[in-house]
């Protein structure tokens, strides 16, 4: 017998709707409507490329040389990218996660994060998967600290949204009226900027053209349910992408450096910025006993 190497597959189902999320990171693995993906997948078998479906936690994105300074107490993390001299994406997208709950449209999977070295707290970690046929995916993120002290804590979301033909062809809508700039390790740089009159303008739904975008948007616009939503349409498809308010940031990346460049248009809903053990912006500080919990989700239109 053999497994695969991500880890066992959860397959969960609703109307239109099918997802399979991984033993492996309780990673999304795949999300198809009718049939049609989407997001971008890849095979069980196979690495995620690109954190295809990756959750990250303690923090998304990247800690500048992998060093932070929390409670007075200075901290080096490993650097998981050496090309940059950066931490990415944090430290359970690669972890076994055990299941808890496995029913037909949802799935529930938990990780106990222990300390290491870089990161000497502990929490207790949840991902819900739940999927229903007219409102598509909803994700629920949540982390507990059971330890004895307050822990630094950010988390994001990595899916790759797709309508079956290049993003190029597509319109991006993203009603944001700031983004961070970066230098080229990928950090903040000069505080936020106004979109206004660049190309990070997606708030009147844009065609994304050649547009190179790999940047945190701040100054989400949000509904009247509170929901801050990335649409992507083309191909006669949309795909549309929503986070609730403990995610203030919504990074959107283009692909460019992908195995699969420009294929799928990463949306990653934050509760932080980048670089935010850093600079301690949107840094959660849960307390010993505390309990942080965001949600999001993928729907799809005619």
């Amino acid at each position: 017998m053999t497994e695969s190497i991500t880890g066992e597959q959860y397959a969960i189902a609703a109307g239109p709707y099918r997802a399979v999320v991984t033993e492996s990171g309780a990673s999304l693995r795949e999300l198809t409507h009718d049939g049609r993906p989407l997001v971008l997948s890849h095979g069980a078998d196979e690495p995620a490329p690109a954190a295809f479906g990756h959750l990250l936690i303690p923090w998304p994105n990247r800690v500048d040389r992998g060093r932070y300074t929390y409670a007075g107490t200075d901290y080096q993390l490993d650097v998981s990218e050496p090309g940059l001299d950066c931490a990415i994406h944090g430290l359970v997208r690669w972890a076994a996660w055990r299941v808890a709950e496995h029913a037909a449209d949802r799935v529930r999977l938990t990780h106990r994060l222990l300390a290491t070295g870089g990161y000497p707290f502990r929490l207790d970690l949840e991902a819900e998967y739940s999927l229903d046929a007219a409102d598509g995916l909803r994700v629920r993120m949540s982390a507990s600290n059971p330890g004895a002290r307050t822990a630094p804590y950010g988390h994001g979301a990595h899916p790759y949204l797709t309508v079956g033909v290049p993003i190029d062809e597509c319109t991006v809508t993203l009603r944001a009226d700031r983004y961070i700039p970066v230098d080229d390790r990928m950090i903040p740089v000069g505080g936020d900027a106004d979109v206004t009159g660049t190309d990070r303008d997606l708030r009147d739904g844009p065609l994304l053209g050649a547009r190179r975008i790999d940047n945190a948007f701040a100054g989400v616009h949000r509904d009247e349910d509170g929901l801050a939503w990335v649409t992507l349409s083309g191909n006669g498809r949309t795909v549309r992408l929503w986070a609730d308010d403990a995610h203030p940031w919504m990074e959107i990346y283009t692909a460019d450096n992908a195995p699969r460049p420009r294929e799928g248009l990463g949306v990653e809903p934050m509760t932080c910025p980048p670089n935010a053990f850093a600079s301690g912006e949107g840094l959660v500080d849960l307390k010993p006993g505390e309990r942080f919990t965001g949600s999001w989700g993928i729907v799809t239109q005619p």
